[in-house]
């Protein structure tokens, strides 16, 4: 029963899934409507403009050019310039995922077209942060879900899919063990939940633009800071953001941001995690130490994340 129920699955969403094609590399998306709007990861399609799209299940590649990216979160929409006979994705209710529930990860890994894998959902809600890339700070991807579908290079951008046929997630990174030398840890992938990818695709086709990232911001940008141990020691704040939160609190250029809400802040990441897991409006306790070694501890009413 369980292997009809792949067989139906596979055939209904196989054809919405697609193959993108860069100058530097290959990755997935998913056909968002009929308009000829994709959807996929923002690390996919890098600093590029323009693309060759090519259906899963075969067919002529075709042109497609950039909307909108939105790295932050790690989403972005391209649009083909042909949208006769795209298939749209039909998108699930995140808020019904359940932690055993079986899923298929459909893309195009190492370049093999329409390439599907299964799994679980192992857990939901989780907050992880890819590693940084091209220059740019990584995304922190907030209510992520954890599956145990091998997610591997060139699966990004794909579709996390039920037994219904309505995509959950967009996978997006596997995770990574220190002690094999940050190889992919087995069994453990991480997607970006339909809820968050039909919000920010809907802004970026109504508007051109994220407009509202929901996302909560202290108003600083900061770089990590390194302890005499040469251990990591918080973030310093390069810059405060005139008339935000931080420069209301008082915080200055120089001081390091050691936690927030009694949660040790000890990298640019930890911060970035922390902050991912509340919202715009909401007051804090930022623990910080000016340059002359002084600490003090701060209220600061956080800021929307801006999305460039």
């Amino acid at each position: 029963a369980v292997e009809r129920a792949y067989e139906q699955v596979i055939a209904a969403v196989l054809p919405s899934i697609v193959q993108i094609t860069t100058q530097t590399g290959l990755g997935s998306g998913i056909i968002y409507d009929t308009a000829g709007h994709i959807v996929t990861n923002a690390h996919v399609i890098g600093d590029a403009r323009s693309f060759e799209v090519s259906p899963a299940t075969g067919g002529t590649p075709r042109a497609a050019r950039l909307v909108e990216s939105f790295p932050i979160g790690d989403l972005a929409v391209i649009k083909v310039d042909d949208a006769r006979g795209l298939v749209p994705a039909r998108f699930g209710d995140a808020s019904r995922l359940r932690v055993g529930q079986m899923v298929l990860a459909m893309g195009n890994p190492l370049g093999l077209s329409g390439s599907v894998t299964e799994g679980i959902i192992s857990a939901l809600g989780r907050t992880v942060s890819e590693p940084e890339g091209r220059g740019s700070p990584g995304a922190t991807i907030t209510n992520a879900i954890q599956t145990s579908a091998p997610i591997n290079p060139g699966n990004s951008g794909g579709a996390l899919v039920n037994l219904s046929g309505q995509v959950v997630g967009i996978p997006t990174l596997a995770a990574t063990n220190p002690e094999l030398a940050g190889a992919a840890a087995p069994g453990i992938g991480f997607a970006i939940p339909c809820s968050t990818v039909t919000d920010i695709a809907g802004q970026i086709i109504r508007d051109g633009k994220v407009t509202n990232t929901r996302r909560a911001a202290l108003g600083v940008t900061v770089s990590g800071a390194v302890g005499v141990d040469g251990r990591p020691a918080g973030a310093n704040v390069i810059r405060v953001t005139p008339g935000g939160g931080a420069d209301r609190a008082g915080i200055r250029a120089g001081d390091r941001v050691t936690s927030v809400n009694g949660i040790e802040t000890s990298t640019v990441a930890a911060l970035s995690e922390v902050l991912a897991t509340l919202k715009p409006g909401q007051t804090v306790k930022v623990e910080i130490t000016r340059q002359d070694g002084s600490t003090a501890t701060v209220d600061v009413r956080l800021d929307e994340l801006p999305s460039e």
